[in-house]
Order: C-alpha cells, then sequence, then structure tokens
C-alpha cells in the first residue's frame, strides 16, 4: 500500500543536508574500559539539514557513510512530516548503515519551526530528569573511591561502574570499594559490556550460568541495575537471568531494530531498555517505544556514551515521553571529561548541585554549535585512531 505524504500548511520544504566529519586530538588518550585499545581521537559526525527559508537542524551519531545515495529521498519533503522521515530512515538503515543523526536534526529543525522544544513535541510529561554519572575508565580501587566520592559531591544520584578488569575479582574490588567509600549516597550500576564487541575483539559473551554468579555477587552490593551480562541476541538467557537474581536487568543500548526490542518484551528479557536514540529508531521511533517499554511495567533510559548532541536528544527524548528515574551522563574526568564529549558545543551540557538536568524553552533541541571547534576539528573520516 502507498503512504501519501503528510502535507502542513506550511510552505518550507528541505532545501540541503550536509554531512561533515571531525576529529578531537586525545592527550592523554582516553582508555575506554570497553575498548583494548585507548582511544587517541574523539569522533564526530555532524549532520545538518536546511529548509528553503535558512533554518537549519543538527544532530550526530553514526558516521553516515553511504547516505549520498540517498538524500533525494529528503530533498524537497515537507520538513515537518517526520513519520514519514522516520520510516525511510528505518528501511535506509536496512540497506546502508544507521542513518539516524539525521532523523535528530530534522527533529531539531521541526521544533524550530514550530517554535516549540523537542521534549514538548515528544509528548511534553517533563523538563527535566535526574543524571547518573556513567564512568568509562578501570581505576584501581582507591582511585574508583575517591572518583565515586567526587561523583557523590558533585550532586549526581548514582554512578555506573565498568566491568571488565583482567579478573572478575577484581572488579569486585572496585564495586567494594566505591560502596564503602559512598555508602548509600549514591545508587550503583554495574555494565558487564556483553551485549556487543568493538571489531577486533573475539571474545565469547558471558553464558547464563557466569551471570549468574556475578549476579550473586552484586546483589551484595546493592547494586540498582546489572547491565548487559549477555549478548545482546540471548533472549531466552536474559529471561532466565532475570528469574535467578533480584536485580534489575538492564540492556539494549545497540540493538537496532523495532522487532528485536519486541522480542526482549515478548520474552520479559529485562528490567530496563536502554535503545540510543542516535543508534537505533530514532526521536519517533523511539518515543513509540518507550510507550510499548512503560505499558509494560518496564524502565526506558536510553544509552548516552556519545558527545552533547546525541545526549541532548536523548535528553529531550526522555523527559518528554517517559518517566525514568535518571539518565546516563558520560562522565569520567579527567580522562573522559564534559568539555571533551561536547566540544562542539558553545555551552557543554552539566548538570544543577543536586544532579538534575533541566531542559530549556528554547526551540528544537536548544543547542548553539562551536563553529570554531568544528572547523579545527575538520576531518575526511570518523575514526577514534
Amino acid at each position: 500500500m502507498s503512504r501519501e505524504p503528510q502535507l502542513s500548511a506550511h510552505t518550507a520544504r528541505i532545501a540541503r543536508i550536509d554531512i561533515t566529519h571531525h576529529q578531537l586530538e586525545l592527550d592523554p588518550p582516553f582508555p575506554a574500559s570497553w575498548d583494548s585499545q585507548p582511544r587517541r581521537k574523539f569522533p564526530a559526525t555532524i549532520v545538518r539539514v536546511y529548509d528553503d527559508e535558512g533554518r537549519m537542524g543538527v544532530g550526530s551519531g553514526d558516521v553516515m557513510y553511504g547516505f549520498a545515495d540517498y538524500q533525494h529521498l529528503f530533498i524537497g519533503t515537507d520538513p515537518l512530516d517526520l513519520a514519514r522521515h522516520s520510516a525511510v530512515l528505518d528501511n535506509i538503515g536496512f540497506h546502508a548503515g544507521r542513518p539516524w543523526p539525521l532523523d535528530i536534526a530534522l527533529w531539531d529543525l521541526a521544533g524550530k519551526i514550530r517554535g516549540e522544544p523537542c521534549w514538548k513535541m515528544m509528548g511534553g510529561r517533563s523538563q527535566r530528569i535526574r543524571a547518573y554519572a556513567s564512568s568509562g575508565v578501570h581505576r584501581h580501587p582507591d582511585a574508583m573511591a575517591d572518583m565515586a566520592r567526587h561523583i557523590a559531591e558533585r550532586g549526581f544520584a548514582a554512578l555506573k561502574i565498568r566491568f571488565g578488569r583482567p579478573s572478575l575479582a577484581d572488579d569486585l574490588a572496585a564495586l567494594a570499594a566505591v560502596r564503602e567509600a559512598v555508602g548509600d549516597r549514591l545508587e550503583l550500576m554495574v555494565d558487564c559490556n556483553q551485549g556487543w564487541r568493538m571489531p577486533w575483539d573475539t571474545t565469547e559473551p558471558w553464558n547464563v550460568a557466569t551471570a549468574l554468579e556475578v549476579a550473586g555477587e552484586l546483589e551484595k552490593y546493592d547494586v540498582y541495575w546489572m547491565e548487559e551480562p549477555l549478548h545482546r541476541g540471548d533472549y531466552a538467557g536474559y529471561a532466565a537471568l532475570r528469574r535467578g537474581t533480584t536485580l534489575r536487568i538492564a540492556g539494549g543500548e545497540m540493538t537496532r531494530e523495532r522487532y528485536e526490542f519486541d522480542q526482549l518484551l515478548a520474552y520479559d528479557s529485562l528490567d530496563v531498555f536502554q535503545p540510543d536514540v542516535a543508534c537505533s529508531l530514532g526521536m519517533e521511533g523511539l518515543r513509540k517505544l518507550a510507550h510499548a517499554v512503560e505499558a509494560r511495567g518496564k524502565v526506558f533510559t536510553p544509552h548516552t556514551w556519545g558527545n552533547g548532541i546525541g545526549l541532548m536528544a536523548n535528553l529531550h527524548l526522555t523527559a518528554g515521553a517517559a518517566s525514568a528515574p535518571f539518565i546516563e551522563f558520560p562522565y569520567d574526568p579527567p580522562e573522559w571529561s564534559i568539555a571533551r564529549r561536547d566540544f562542539m558545543l558553545q555551552q557543554p551540557i552539566d548538570i544543577d548541585s543536586e544532579g538534575w538536568l533541566t531542559l530549556s524553552d528554547a526551540p528544537g533541541l536548544g543547542l548553539a554549535i562551536d563553529e570554531a571547534a568544528l572547523a579545527a576539528t575538520l576531518s575526511s573520516r570518523s575514526t577514534y585512531a
């Protein structure tokens, strides 16, 4: 069945889509806990969509390689036909990577046309959401304790710790040091990083028996949730794990298509769903998924480990369409600072003294791009090296 375009009364049309790649030099490098190769550059792909009246929306996320073959599907169309654009992007995602940065840019542009912030366009449930600090470095237990005290003093509600050290005993020692340092001042999450791998990492993910063993240890430390303890497609394994532990089980950050999320719901695999709007389904797709997740009594709170543009898109999505207790905020200074994460923004995103992120009433995403920073980091590619 053909689908008729949804035309609105306004006359603006999409005139141009520009895609640029950038690399911020990292000195010292960032030793990401999920990557055996320290990251010497922080890449960012910036997508801009313009209407024929000169307004511009911005997005960021995946590299958009190959998208030039599909730009014609958007040029000349109504920028406010967001449902149509989402459906086309979903089709493109099957054929050529993850094009969701354009969806973010389209929502930003639509908000500017409508004079409305994206969080209101998403449903307007709330204008703010509390953050949890998401660490990214494997530190010695003493250093983890110091970092956790800093996190609590900054006002964060919770802290996520990454596992993946040489032994489980090393990971548990870090967790124990954090819990002893902050007591009950912070909720603690543990990311097991078993859901996906870097391209060169052929290590097998944990099985259910191993995940249950780890879960038993985490229960001793009153962990708020256990994240990605199994491969992302092990729906039945996740369900078995949930039956065998009192912990909340989180996952889905790199799950890509709606039918996969529906399987996670059908198997009752997760307590916490974490898709990232820059990587999966886009703004419209995740708005609908958030409603489906919450209708089943589950929590929707996205993965946000990217740059400030992706973080802001996830903030608008979650505050506007969901009721999450808190949202991921990548923060592990000095190696992973707010300045590094948000180098393309004039004003980096930060929490208030009580750990809240409050969205403005500015139209769209409410972001101001640092053109000088983008010019200084312009690159022919978007990689970590």
